[in-house]
């Protein structure tokens, strides 16, 4: 083996046989920043030119090829060189390039390979072309040429969801040529000694298979149905499906759109998002707060939500002890998280050899002393206080006095459930969303007494469950439920002001939001806020604004979808409009002597916005949200606030 040779701060390479190994170090994730440019495309001329040089093969340092762009260069001046250019002079080069694919090769990364003249994949490497997920589209030559390798309607499918594609299914795709088996440096560096002297496979200049226009037609509506109206998965999608004219014209159209794109609101709202995702981590008191070491958690209480807190920890490999009240509920919660598991088995989300082991990590107990072995104990009870703090009084006598108690409460004060115990130090709260074993949102709840390695801990469990963990201080709903509440107020004084729930679900949806709010309540159902609105009623202030339509429609047996009516009718389980509901909206408009008004989408629209976010500065005021970025991720992952608007606090600017 030869000398290293150094291109760049970033990047690197030896010779071996002849084969220039090129390796990119730019931690963390080997991004395309300038210098990895600038490496690249010195270690391209340096091989081109050097006679002793026959081909190359490209890598990258650590468990990543490439995993994309640098993001930090958005919205600052170009450096040369561009990477349409590097990729352009790998693909023109007269020696062959071997990709070799040492784990993501995720946007730009993938753009990079696919110019390569081969592809070798590791068994654990990731591709695609997310690029969508940040509002733009690939601006080096993804759209372009990945049809050309794997068709039209592949392409589309991929690049329009932003999808990521494990070795396996790119290698039956055509993405990749090869998976190594052994050592993937050797295995590519003999994958070049064999194309020297060949014709090269250029993928720019590859035919594109043909396809059936109504094929590409079902695979497009079907993806922009699901973006609802955003820019670059539309974008992408005519860009690939436009991709059989020459070359440098789609690729100069490439360019251009991403360009534009990239300066758009929305592609401003996608990066913010991104990288509040990454700040949210930061917590002030914990650095170098050393977490506690949870293998065991036992949860308490099997239902709905208990289940799928289970089976969430199941799947990151830890062992559960499950808690109900009689050996015979113990049991059906039991059943209820193998139900759960065996959808997992048989969508393919979990392999029989995975099923197995989950099953072998549950066991399930009506004793408190058999939660004795847990480091942490999630409680997912019924949500009353008494209930919750006799719960914990008995788990204080149970488990070990270094373990953890959680508190899966929405509502409630987890300072008061704290105070009741022995060591409130240990106590926090775990606000998971329903299904608890698909939704990524955690709300981890800060208690006044929560010592700051219990909280690390907690931190570093959701991100093992695969969660986005939110801090929050207590207040009554934390930063999710108390800004819903909030929008909900606001968009029932809409009601009581002038418009109908159709008016108000229509300006949601158009904004992006998956479902209206009032479509919401029918299919969640309309029992459980309307209890706890008669729970409210003896200390509700008579001076406030208080608007009495959904308990009309609750009395009236109006309970949502299961009953057939709610704030809609539902004639056949279709979503309709009932002429019953507007006539007790009018009466009680009546009661009240309000002279309703008609308003825009774009009014309805503001009031909303403008309630969630008058409520989330509360709570920055209150100190219960770090930043506002937090609460923009509450909202979008907990309650379908539409990713590519940024949130609330960021759409209010």
């Amino acid at each position: 083996m030869s000398e290293v040779t150094t291109f760049s701060a970033t990047v690197s390479a030896t010779t071996r046989n002849g084969i220039l190994v090129v390796t990119i170090d730019n931690p963390p994730v080997n991004a395309t920043s300038a210098d990895v440019r600038l490496g690249l495309s010195r270690a391209l001329a340096h091989a081109e030119a050097g006679g002793a040089i026959s081909g190359l093969v490209i890598t990258g340092a650590g468990k990543t090829f490439i995993g994309g762009a640098d993001i930090k260069e958005f919205g600052k001046p170009p450096v040369e060189p561009m990477l349409p250019d590097v990729i352009e002079t790998i693909e023109a080069l007269s020696k062959p390039v071997v990709a070799a694919l040492n784990g993501a090769a995720l946007g730009g990364g993938l753009e990079v390979a696919l110019a390569c003249h081969y592809r070798i994949a590791s068994p654990t490497a990731q591709l695609g072309l997310p690029e969508v997920k940040l509002g733009i589209v690939p601006g080096a030559g993804g759209t372009q040429r990945l049809p050309r390798l794997i068709g039209i309607p592949a392409a589309i499918e991929l690049i329009a969801s932003g999808r990521i594609t494990k070795a396996g299914e790119a290698l039956s795709l055509g993405i990749v040529d090869e998976i190594a088996e052994t050592d993937l440096i050797d295995v590519a560096i003999d994958a070049a000694q064999k194309l020297v002297g060949t014709p090269l496979r250029r993928t720019g200049e590859l035919a594109i298979a043909s396809a059936d226009p109504a094929e590409i037609e079902k695979v497009s509506a079907k993806l922009l149905a699901k973006a609802r109206g955003q820019k670059a998965p539309a974008e992408a999608v005519r860009l690939i499906a436009s991709s059989h004219r020459p070359l440098g014209e789609g690729l100069a159209d490439e360019r251009a759109t991403f360009l534009a794109l990239r300066e758009s609101p929305e592609a401003a709202a996608l990066r913010h998002v991104f990288f509040a995702e990454r700040e949210t981590s930061k917590i002030a008191g914990l650095e170098g707060v050393e977490a506690r070491q949870v293998n065991t958690i036992g949860i308490c209480g099997l239902g709905l939500m208990g289940s799928g807190i289970a089976v969430a920890a199941l799947g990151a490999g830890y062992t559960v002890i499950g808690l109900d009240q009689t050996p015979e509920a113990a049991e059906k919660g039991r059943e209820r998280i193998i139900g759960l598991l065996e959808r997992n088995l048989a969508s393919g989300r979990l392999d029989r050899a995975g099923f197995d082991a989950q099953t072998a990590r549950l066991s399930v107990t009506a004793t408190d002393a058999d939660l004795a072995p847990c480091d942490l104990v999630i409680e997912a009870v019924f949500d009353d206080l008494d209930v919750k703090i006799d719960l914990f009084r008995r788990l204080d006598k149970a488990i070990r006095s270094d373990a953890i108690l959680a508190t899966n409460t929405s509502y409630l004060n987890p300072d008061e459930i704290a105070a009741a115990t022995q060591h409130p130090g240990r106590v926090l709260g775990l606000h998971f969303f329903s299904p608890a074993h698909l939704m990524r949102l955690l709300e981890v709840v800060r208690c006044k007494e929560t010592a700051p390695d219990v909280l690390a801990t907690s931190l570093n469990v959701a991100k093992r469950l695969r969660k986005l963990p939110v801090v929050t201080g207590v207040t009554e709903g934390f930063i999710g439920n108390r800004i819903f509440s909030a929008y909900r107020r606001e968009a029932e004084f809409l009601l009581e002001d002038g418009a109908l729930p159709h008016d108000i679900d229509a300006a949601l949806e158009d904004y992006g939001f998956p479902m209206g709010l009032f479509a919401v309540y029918d299919m969640a159902g309309l029992e459980i806020a309307w209890a706890r609105r008669k729970r409210q009623a003896a200390t509700r202030d008579p001076s406030e604004r208080y608007v009495e339509i959904a308990d009309r429609l609750c009395e009236a047996g109006r309970l949502g979808q299961k009953s057939g009516r709610g704030w809609y009718a539902y004639p056949d389980g279709k979503r309709t409009v009932d002429p019953e509901v507007t006539a007790i909206i009018e009466a009680e408009r009546t009661k009240k002597h309000i002279t309703p008004r008609s308003f825009s989408q774009e009014e309805i629209e503001q009031r909303l916005l403008g309630a969630m976010a008058a409520e989330g500065e509360a709570l920055l005021a209150e100190g219960i949200a770090a930043r506002a970025s937090d609460i923009d991720l509450v909202m979008i992952n907990g309650y379908g606030f539409p990713t590519h608007k940024g949130g609330p606090m960021f759409a209010k600017g």
